[in-house]
């Protein structure tokens, strides 16, 4: 791994423990397999981690079920002795010192946050024994997992111990597999949530959630809408990096245009190091000859998501002092929606490799999701500002929690809250631009337009004038 990668990625998300806990003095406890053996709780996200010497365990919890989910072996080839490293695939965990002797801190790579991990006397109740496979047993996990871990019910005006009373009448034991999906679907329709979902592999179906005022034309047009901005705005073509994940070109003479197609999948390997190996050699090469821009525009219109990490990443090559990007908290009690975890602060650091520090505006829509959307809030705090042009984006934040449940059916959900530096959150509504226009209109394909980059080049050109 490049040293750049560890400075720009790594330490932006593992450097927020010592800061979390306030002091070092439980900097050295120790990670060696006897001192982690047994059971530890998370705090919040309902996991529950056995350490059993060089494997990790986790285990998903609720009131009524302890369901394996994942196990990771320990890495012996890490040469950090502050933190202990385990592995599963192409899925990398570390473990570091927590606030106490008792506690320690949970890392996955890919986050920007961490998870508050405590000693436990024995495992959970739920733990204690075997749970089956049946309709009834499924929907109880289903409908625990989000009653104790949803936490925006009201935000969404839904009920959920009323839908309870509507549905779960309906599933008994001889409940067929097709009918307990269209079950757990009906469910979730109201929220319009994007980041809640179902994958129903053995029966070969899926449901993702969405804000109903979304223009779902805006995917399909792809394809359309690329070859009005490349024929029409960009000079010379664009450039494709990272699996064509990002495209760079001119717009004018001395306008840098950075498309980002999506914040994952950088690299044929998944590993969440290589794909921030890729992403910080493009960006080298993207930025090398940035003091010749007069101004960038950094298109996430059509962006469904990925990593917060390298939102942050590519946010600190624009940064030109340190700021904060958002806060993070969790939902940590099953009783109460409103209750969360201690914040943890994501900050933007300037980076040391390649950037742009002049004027910046950004494209947003509503097909702008997930950490296309947590780039947009890591933008808010930059100086000079970055002006964003287009429309409110779709409206999710959280880092999507994985459930199964008891006949491998995978339950998707956010448990998360993101706050800007000035206290806001934009769950639902989504972050409101600068400057709202019309995105992708019928008008503007019919007329081989884009009034989005339109206007952001006008604005650019005023703030180069001033």
């Amino acid at each position: 791994m490049r040293d750049g990668i560890s400075l720009a990625i790594l330490a932006i998300v593992l450097g927020q423990t010592s800061f979390l806990s306030g002091d070092d003095s439980n900097a050295h406890l120790p990670l060696s397999p006897e001192a982690l053996q047994g059971e530890w709780l998370s705090d919040g996200y309902g996991e529950v981690f056995r350490f059993d010497r060089e494997f990790l365990h986790i285990f998903q919890l609720t009131t009524h079920s302890c369901i394996a989910a994942e196990t990771a072996i320990r890495n012996r080839n890490s040469s950090n002795s502050a933190e202990a490293v385990f592995v599963s695939g192409s899925d990398v965990m570390r473990l570091r010192a927590g606030t106490s002797p008792e506690t320690r801190w949970f890392h996955f790579d890919g986050s920007v946050s961490n998870i508050l991990i405590q000693r436990a006397s024995s495992a959970p109740e739920p733990c204690q024994r075997s749970l089956a496979d049946t309709a009834v047993t499924n929907y109880q996990a289903f409908w625990d997992t989000f009653a104790e871990q949803y936490p925006f019910f009201e935000l969404h005006n839904v009920d959920w111990i009323a839908v309870d009373k509507k549905f779960r009448p309906q599933v008994t034991n001889t409940t067929t597999l097709e009918n307990l999906f269209k079950i757990f679907r009906d469910m979730l329709q109201p929220l319009h949530d994007a980041h809640t979902g179902i994958d129903a592999e053995s029966i070969h179906q899926e449901f993702h959630g969405y804000r109903p005022a979304m223009d779902r034309m805006q995917r399909k047009n792809a394809g359309r809408i690329a070859q009005i901005i490349e024929s029409r705005y960009v000079k010379g073509g664009l450039r494709d990096f990272c699996h064509r994940k990002l495209q760079y070109g001119l717009l004018m003479d001395s306008v840098g245009y950075l498309r980002i197609n999506s914040f994952e999948g950088f690299s044929a390997d998944e590993a969440f190091a290589s794909q921030a190996d890729e992403l910080e050699t493009a960006l080298d090469e993207i930025f090398k000859n940035s003091t010749k821009l007069t101004g960038l525009i950094i298109d996430v219109r059509i962006n469904p998501g990925g990593s917060d990490a390298f939102g942050i990443s590519i946010a600190s090559r624009l940064a030109g002092s340190e700021y904060l990007a958002y806060s993070k908290v969790a939902r940590n009690d099953i009783h109460d929606p409103k209750h969360h975890t201690a914040p943890q602060p994501v900050v933007v650091h300037v980076s040391l490799q390649p950037g742009f520090w002049g004027p910046v505006v950004l494209l947003t829509s509503s097909d702008s999701v997930s950490a296309a959307e947590t780039f947009s809030m890591a933008l808010l705090g930059r100086q000079p500002h970055v002006t964003s042009v287009g429309q409110n984006t779709q409206g999710v934040f959280s880092d999507v929690l994985d459930r199964k449940l008891p006949n491998g059916w995978i339950v998707s959900l956010p448990n998360e809250v993101y706050i800007s530096k000035n206290g806001q959150t934009f769950d639902g509504t989504g972050v409101p631009p600068d400057v709202e226009v019309p995105v992708f209109s019928s008008e503007d394909l019919a007329n081989n337009r884009d009034t989005a980059i339109e206007k952001a080049l006008e604005l650019l050109k005023h703030s180069h004038a001033d």
